[in-house]
């Protein structure tokens, strides 16, 4: 079927609505009317570093409605109100164990450009288009395969869930699923965008006594304190190793490195209590450290968490559940855009003047 979909040609190039081929869901596939679907800085980073291949259809974080199924799926129908999330194999020891973030084919299924047996299902006359993550959400319409979609209720607003299926179940899921940290202990969110803002939500339902947001953005530190944070920091104003330590009498007990920077890392581990331990979600170069004083000699941790450490089928309907009894109110970060002002939303993703934008389709 023909599809409205934004391109990207090549590194770094704006997206491009056009015309595109969709094939028929095939085997254990799905075919998802896309209602909405998130921006997320991993699709900044395929845009303009290449992790995946041109030309490609972009998009992870869609959420809309089954449209056709597959020879081969049982547990969805038509009609059904969906999320999508990352793309993983179901069969290796890690996704039998309940970590399908860090299946064995990982970033094969999720950035090589294909489905999962090596086909696509993107098509512009003779020229075939790459697949994102599974899904390429950035479209009207969307062929992924069946575990990787997840039911949710259908009397919640579809367009605010997509976001659920990367951005805000890493954050969540940082502290939920891989952290959990102990009632009355001490976390610090380094970086308060959606990834940041959505651990401060989740440190709250577990009960933390001390939850610290630390960004440079006084608006967004605002925000942090109406969702959660018993405290703010402003990173250019204080010094956030000191002040750290002084509200919690030695340091954090965790922390959740969203931002990347590699100052910010440092300081997320400097300001650790003790067996303090530290996770890293956001896309991070290289960093340099003494690993006797930031590390060993305190025994400290730090962790690189993918996604959430989420079962997607199982979390993402749990933060719908709290979502609806008003604790975990991820829509503050949401703003909408139409289709068409796709590069707006990414330009303002940017500036920090959005946190999670948000994409509407018409059909």
């Amino acid at each position: 079927m023909n599809i409205q979909a934004a391109v990207t040609h090549g590194l770094g190039k704006p997206f491009k609505l056009e015309s595109v081929q969709l094939a028929d869901p095939n085997f254990d596939e799905i075919r998802v009317r896309i209602v909405a679907t998130g921006v997320c800085h991993t699709d900044v980073v395929a845009r303009d570093l290449g992790i995946a291949p041109f030309p490609i259809v972009l998009g992870h974080e869609g959420a809309g409605v089954v449209d056709a199924v597959g020879a081969g799926v049982s547990d969805l129908q038509i009609g059904d109100h969906v999320v999508l999330s990352f793309a993983h194999c179901g069969s290796c020891g890690h996704c039998l164990t309940g970590h399908p973030t860090v299946c064995d084919t990982f970033n094969d299924l999720n950035f090589g450009g294909t489905m999962d047996d090596g086909s696509r299902r993107l098509a512009q006359g003779e020229q075939s288009l790459a697949t994102f993550f599974g899904q390429s959400s950035f479209a009207t319409y969307a062929i992924v395969r069946s575990s990787n979609a997840v039911k949710v209720d259908s009397d919640v607003d579809l367009t605010l869930l997509g976001p659920l299926g990367c951005g805000i179940q890493t954050g969540a899921g940082t502290i939920l699923n891989r952290l959990k940290p102990e009632f009355g202990s001490s976390v610090v969110v380094y970086g308060a965008g959606a990834v940041g803002l959505s651990a401060i939500m989740a440190a709250k339902i577990v009960g933390c006594q001390h939850i610290i947001a630390v960004d440079v953005h006084a608006s967004r530190l605002a925000l942090a304190k109406e969702l959660g944070a018993t405290h703010v920091f402003n990173g250019k104003e204080v010094d956030v190793v000191e002040q750290v330590k002084k509200l919690t009498g030695g340091g954090s007990n965790y922390a959740v490195e969203t931002t990347g920077v590699p100052q910010v890392v440092k300081q997320s581990l400097n300001a650790l209590k003790p067996l303090g331990t530290c996770a890293i979600v956001g896309i991070t170069p290289e960093v340099t450290l003494d690993i006797h004083n930031d590390l060993m000699a305190e025994g400290k941790s730090i962790i690189g968490v993918i996604e959430g450490d989420s079962i997607p089928r199982v979390f993402i309907p749990q933060l719908v559940a709290y979502y609806k009894s008003g604790q975990f109110p991820f829509d503050r970060l949401v703003k909408f855009y139409e289709f068409e002002q796709i590069n707006q939303a990414f330009e303002d993703s940017a500036s920090g003047a959005t946190i999670k934008p948000v994409l509407k389709m018409k059909h």
